[in-house]
């Protein structure tokens, strides 16, 4: 077997960091036959519930995990790591928008399912559908560039939902507004899907992306597609040798940029914002 990862995650005692101990633990992020040291990381107050997941860690004699290291010293915890998860902060509640939670906090998820379900094909027939913008209700999912495959051959995706109207509301707005229907539903924030999301998004960097395909992540913008510089805006990118490059020239028509800029437009203001709380 491989030498082991040294793989961190923060706020491990809380929601997300309890999924995404089990999905590094399982494998399912840097493969069956790579064994992991898990760093986990949480504050002192929460020292009683994280030592009840290590218990669990141990109880579920999880295949991949070598090692647990449980800490409340962040020089422990970052140690020689390989990795990190940084997942730990305020939680968002009912009624708040992710910049809202900017004062305590100085903070993408895939939406194939949503078309998988129209389509009625499984999720892992559709690719390249994207994510532009912020994490928040701005964020523009685009499938104008997204494939699926239908009764055995490749197809456009807007060309087989063959629903303009769908496209352009009911599915933007239903992703943007997601988030805040997990909240009023649970009463907490996601944390099943947004580990799942970190997860995808870890093995994606780890791997590289397989010809023909891109994924959207969350990267410093270059000033591609005319949207501004020096923010952290959702791009389509390819990975390779773990380094990710924005995919260039994608045909983006009026409707779609509006939607990119609007989103862009929150980003500057969100960025300005945190500027100030870290200057105050």
């Amino acid at each position: 077997m491989a030498e082991p990862i040294r793989v961190c995650i923060t706020g491990a005692a809380g929601q997300i960091g309890y999924s995404l101990v089990y999905m590094v633990g399982s494998g399912a992020v840097f493969g069956p036959d790579t064994p992991v040291i898990l760093h986990l990381l949480d504050i002192k107050p929460m020292m009683t519930v994280l030592n009840g997941v290590c218990m669990e860690i141990s109880d579920c004699a999880l295949p991949c995990v070598r090692d647990v290291i449980a800490t409340d010293d962040p020089a422990v915890a970052f140690k020689d790591i390989e990795s990190a998860f940084l997942v730990g902060s305020m939680p968002r509640k009912e009624g708040m928008e992710r910049k809202d939670l900017l004062a305590a906090n100085v903070k993408i998820f895939k939406v194939q399912a949503q078309i998988s379900a129209k389509l009625g094909i499984p999720v892992t027939d559709v690719k390249n559908v994207i994510i532009w913008g912020n994490h928040s209700s701005t964020q523009f999912p685009d499938v104008r560039h997204a494939s699926a495959i239908v009764n055995g051959q490749t197809v456009s995706v807007y060309d087989a939902i063959k629903d303009d109207a769908f496209l352009k509301g009911e599915f933007i707005t239903s992703v943007q507004k997601r988030g805040a229907a997990v909240i009023a539903a649970r009463k907490l924030s996601s944390a099943m899907s947004a580990a799942k999301a970190a997860c995808d998004h870890m093995r994606s960097i780890w791997e590289g992306t397989s010809e023909g395909h891109f994924v959207s992540m969350g990267v410093f913008s270059d000033g591609s597609y005319n949207l501004p510089e020096g923010v952290m805006y959702s791009f389509p990118v390819t990975i390779k040798d773990k380094k990710w490059s924005i995919v260039q020239g994608l045909p983006i028509d009026d409707f779609a940029q509006e939607m990119m800029d609007k989103s862009a437009k929150e980003l500057c203001e969100e960025r300005d914002d945190a500027i100030a709380v870290c200057e105050d």
